[in-house]
């Protein structure tokens, strides 16, 4: 299945922007593919506007290459584009980044969604990243992200493998990596007070379900969904189950607001 929708370009600023409506902003991970998104964009383009910024993982420098500087680069887009009221998800290290905008500059986000975000603790690629050529590590590694490995599919992988393949993505690859891990947010986390959704697979390998509770704990204003059967990534494994916990907590804001 081919990706459907137009990609929009705004000056430097690459992204998909579909619907109108509150802005619902998806921010994808490190190996986050734009298909990663169509079940979102599908559902929420009839009530939100639904953009997706494409990050620049291999566009900066090696110094950039870091959650700083997509935070940065993520702030520009918002100023550039003139977005407010933004219900701001991002998944893995896209929420890593989501975390930090938030705590930079949170007068543009209404509220705050995570789904196996990085932050607190992961089990990256670590030391055993992979010798270049190595199509079934990656392979291994890509199904990993999934309760089900069938989610990882041969066009899925190869995409992955491609990023893989060219020596200065993976050097970039690594980098963001390792920022994310060093990056720890335990601490910083307090003064967020945006209405925050947590959703996390039961089988997550990446970010465990101990690391949906301790953002639960550390995020105050935070209400936290598992989801069975399902690993790193629920919007692209568990699509249906995730737009559901998703809408109704996008409307339970709205009937507060209203009240």
């Amino acid at each position: 299945m081919g990706f459907a929708y137009e990609v929009k370009v705004d000056g430097k600023f690459k992204f998909i922007e579909e619907g109108v409506g509150e802005p619902l902003m998806l921010l994808h991970g490190l190996f986050g593919t734009m298909s990663n998104f169509t079940g979102i964009i599908d559902h929420f383009r009839h009530t939100h506007k639904v953009i997706v910024p494409i990050l620049p993982l291999f566009e900066l420098d090696l110094l950039h290459t870091t959650v700083g500087g997509l935070e940065k680069y993520v702030s520009k887009f918002i100023d550039h584009r003139g977005y407010t009221g933004i219900h701001l998800l991002g998944n893995s290290l896209g929420g890593h980044v989501a975390l930090v905008h938030v705590l930079k500059s949170p007068g543009k986000i209404k509220s705050l969604i995570l789904t196996g975000s990085s932050g607190l603790f992961e089990n990256g690629m670590g030391e055993t990243y992979p010798k270049r050529g190595d199509y079934e590590y990656i392979k291994k590694k890509t199904e990993i992200t999934f309760y089900d490995p069938n989610v990882a599919t041969k066009e899925l992988v190869d995409e992955v493998y491609q990023i893989v393949n060219e020596r200065m993505k993976t050097l970039k690859v690594i980098s963001l990596a390792r920022s994310a891990i060093k990056h720890n947010m335990q601490n910083e986390l307090a003064p967020i007070n945006l209405p925050t959704l947590l959703v996390w697979g039961n089988n997550d390998i990446i970010t465990p379900p101990f690391v949906g509770r301790e953002f639960n704990k550390l995020i105050k204003n935070s209400e936290l969904h598992f989801i069975d059967h399902c690993g790193h990534a629920p919007m692209m494994e568990v699509p249906a189950e995730f737009n559901k916990i998703l809408s109704d907590f996008l409307q339970k804001l709205n009937s507060t607001a209203a009240n």
